[in-house]
């Protein structure tokens, strides 16, 4: 019996997938990310790059959003998750409207996805689903998100299930039914946001 448990233990951590991390660091400077839809949901023009920067977590590169538009996004075209997690460190540089760093998940286009976010204006994380172009806020939490600061955003997503944690800190938990399915995941930004993302990690199935 204790054998055929450790074989069931083996076979279950087997297929569990392992993280994955994009660092940025090998991909040339200057354009977006090879292997990424950037754009932006609604009006406006984002502007995604890879850039260098000393600050990097993992030098030498980073990708940064430095355009203008209503929700900039940067979706990864593979893989599709349905449960898992997705995390990111992000950096707000500047923006007099906003100063936001976020995470996409389960996402079907740049139209439509859930997506979680840290404002350093506003000083809290905050939960939204997307659809058709429109964002709906469901749940905040007040939190300490300094400027010109790198931070830590993690999302784990299991069936109608979300916890979004800030820095180490649990800062949200969710549920809803409205993306059930597999989707893509990304970063996000709002409004004249530059911010900075590196050491974009995932898992799931």
């Amino acid at each position: 019996m204790h054998v055929m448990a450790v074989m069931f233990l083996t076979l279950a951590l087997a297929t569990v997938p392992s993280a994955e991390t994009v660092t940025f660091d090998t991909m040339p400077a200057g354009s977006p990310p090879a292997g990424w839809t950037a754009g932006q949901t609604g009006s406006g023009q984002a502007k995604w790059a890879v850039v260098a920067d000393d600050t990097a977590p993992s030098k030498p590169n980073v990708l940064k959003q430095s355009g203008q538009a209503t929700y900039p996004v940067c979706i990864k075209d593979a893989p599709s998750i349905k449960d898992g997690f997705v995390d990111v460190k992000f950096k707000p540089i500047s923006g007099k409207e906003d100063q936001a760093g976020g995470l996409v998940w389960r996402a079907k286009d740049s139209n439509n996805y859930y997506i979680a976010r840290a404002n350093a204006l506003e000083n809290n994380v905050t939960i939204y689903h997307t659809i058709n172009g429109r964002r709906t806020e469901k749940k905040r939490t007040r939190m300490e998100v300094a400027s010109n600061q790198w931070h830590a955003l993690r999302v784990d997503f299991q069936g109608n299930h979300f916890t979004v944690t800030f820095d180490g800190k649990k800062a949200i938990e969710w549920d809803d039914d409205t993306f059930k399915d597999a989707g893509r995941i990304g970063v996000w930004t709002k409004a004249d946001s530059v911010t900075l993302f590196d050491d974009f990690s995932f898992a799931g199935n």
